[in-house]
């Protein structure tokens, strides 16, 4: 599974997720007979809230996570003379 400073956990075919924080970003293996892949969403106590409608690659995932982060810390800055023109 995803490592502590990681944002997301890693669940591979066969485990199961034990513990998850409320809207923590997980990836599920897919079954290979099902066309493998991943399956990226949020886990809360009562669901499991797909991110994507069709399964993704891991790496194609952990860039829009990334991606996700970069544009939540950029979304903070603001510019105090900004004038629209």
């Amino acid at each position: 599974m995803g490592g502590k400073d990681d944002n997301y956990k890693v669940v591979y075919r066969g485990e199961s997720l034990l513990f998850t924080r409320e809207g923590e970003w997980v990836f599920f293996q897919r079954p290979k007979h099902c066309g493998g892949g991943w399956w990226l969403g949020r886990a809360y106590s009562d669901c499991f809230w797909l991110e994507f409608e069709r399964p993704t690659s891991l790496s194609v995932g952990i860039l829009y996570l990334l991606s996700l982060d970069s544009v939540r810390r950029q979304s903070e800055d603001f510019e105090d003379d900004f004038k629209l023109t």
